[in-house]
Order: C-alpha cells, then structure tokens, then sequence
C-alpha cells in the first residue's frame, strides 16, 4: 500500500496550491493538508505544523525533482521576461521589476469601501507586498 508522506510545508496557501498545481501538470497526485484549519485561525499555524503538501511515498523523489527543475526554469524565466504588453497598473515591482502585480484589496477595504489612500499590491512573480 502507497502512503501519503509530508513532502513540503507552507505559511500561505497561495503557495500551496502553486506547487499543487506545478505537481499535477507534471501526473503527480498531491494533496494539501490544514489549509481550511489555518485559514480560518492563523494561531494553529505553529501547533499543526503549518500548511503541509503530502505526496505518494512512490512520488517524492520525482516531486522534489520537479519543483526544483521549476524553481530553476523560473527565475531563468523572470530573468528573461517578466513585463506584459498591456499592463493593467502603470507601475512595476520595486524587487523584480515586473508589472504583473495585483491590488488586495482586503487590507485596505471595509465592507467594500476603501478607506485608505494608497493600495496593497503583490507580485505574481516574486511574491513582493507592496503599498503604492
């Protein structure tokens, strides 16, 4: 009988679900653990381990093989392209340089109105938070 094994351990599930997804295009079942528990209470992070991906015991070397073959294809990517040609925000990332950004909206809103200034982004590419 194959087991699940704890393979990666995460702060956000935004990163979770990136690897997740990053597996499953490469035919490798995984499968996220604590993600709904650590999202509804934050303070459960430390005492559970934290948002865990759990691969097939069969699995794990080729998982660990596939997100460092990403990881390295990645920053080669960013290195060679990391603008789009009608960006939505006239700005770009002060870390990387790129414009693929996005508002969060919820540190900045109440009940759908704003109620401060300047806006929260994040960067798609290196993960940078932001106030602009």
């Amino acid at each position: 009988m194959n087991e699940l094994v704890k393979f990666k351990f995460y702060e956000t599930a935004l990163q979770a679900n990136r690897d997740k997804q990053i597996l499953a295009e490469n035919g490798i079942n995984s499968f996220i653990a604590n993600e709904q528990l650590i999202q509804s209470d934050w303070l459960l992070s430390q005492a559970v381990g934290g948002i865990q991906l759990q691969v097939f015991e069969e699995d794990l070397e080729k998982a660990k093989q596939v997100l460092q073959d990403y990881k390295e294809n990645e920053e080669f990517s960013l290195e060679v392209e990391h603008t789009i040609e009608d960006p939505e925000f006239d700005f770009v990332c002060p870390k990387c340089g790129s414009n693929h950004i996005y508002r969060d909206d919820s540190a900045t809103s109440f009940f759908g109105i704003s109620i401060v200034k300047s806006h929260k982004f994040i960067c798609y590419y290196c993960g940078n938070e932001f106030i602009h």
